[in-house]
């Protein structure tokens, strides 16, 4: 049975909440170690695993990060604000900006792995895409690295037949992404859908975003269409959810 704490709260938790609450009270700043599991089980006279479970905690909200033979430190890392309705903004992409370019504000940006190619769509995304299921989609594989750190795993499926000839086959899309190109074919998207869901992740998944054990991740599936109410895009987008703020802005 776990140690417990006041109101039934798993001293764990206690731990946890007063840890956090140092942290935020500037107690401990960026990069600074925090407590190890020694400290805390003679401080507050727990078991070694109830430590462990209360510095683990902070590690799956992204406010602490472990680091090999030195100990727990706070995470030195501002969350990425995903500003969803602006960052599509034709303005945006029209004018050869990436979608990424608002939200990074400057910090340093890099996708760094990049896969091109094509298979047989599933049937969902057939289905979404408005084509036979098993017929060929181009696929585009990304990850993007924020400050040094693994922040999204990206896979865009677009018809083979409709950006054939494009950039969009390519490694480098050019100015504006891929939506800057399907415009100069004319099928720019004239509006998106988003759903979200959580889940933990796969272990290939938290093993390329680099997560602490116990890190959930966001599921972002985006679907443009064009003007004809054709979809000619469905990205799954895989976030770790301690490095986004997620922000919708929009009138009543």
């Amino acid at each position: 049975m776990a140690d417990q704490g006041r109101a039934g709260q798993s001293k764990y938790q206690r731990i946890a909440e007063e840890l956090r609450a140092a942290v935020q009270a500037g107690t401990y700043g960026p990069g600074d170690r925090l407590p190890g599991e020694n400290e805390l089980m003679a401080k507050h006279g727990v078991a070694r695993m109830t430590a462990r479970q209360a510095v683990g905690v902070l590690q799956s909200e992204g406010i602490a990060e472990a680091r090999k033979g030195a100990g727990v430190f706070v995470r030195d890392f501002r969350p990425l604000r995903r500003r969803s309705v602006s960052r599509l903004a034709q303005e945006q992409w029209g004018a050869g900006r990436s979608v990424w370019e608002a939200e990074a504000e400057g910090r340093e940006l890099v996708v760094d792995q990049v896969a091109v190619g094509e298979e047989a769509a599933s049937g969902l995304i057939a289905r979404v895409l408005g084509i036979e299921e098993g017929a060929a989609v181009c696929v585009r594989s990304r990850r993007f690295v924020l400050d040094g750190k693994p922040v999204l795993l990206a896979r865009s499926s677009l018809p083979a037949a409709l950006v054939a000839g494009t950039a969009i086959t390519q490694e480098d899309t050019g100015p504006g992404g891929t939506y800057a190109r399907l415009a100069e074919i004319g099928q720019k998207p004239v509006r998106f859908r988003e759903e979200l869901r959580c889940r933990m992740p796969s272990a290939a998944e938290a093993e390329q975003l680099e997560l602490a054990m116990g890190t959930p991740v966001v599921l972002v599936v985006r679907s443009a269409f064009a003007a004809d109410g054709r979809a000619v895009e469905v990205n799954e987008m895989t976030l770790d959810s301690a490095s986004y703020v997620l922000e919708y802005d929009f009138p009543a």
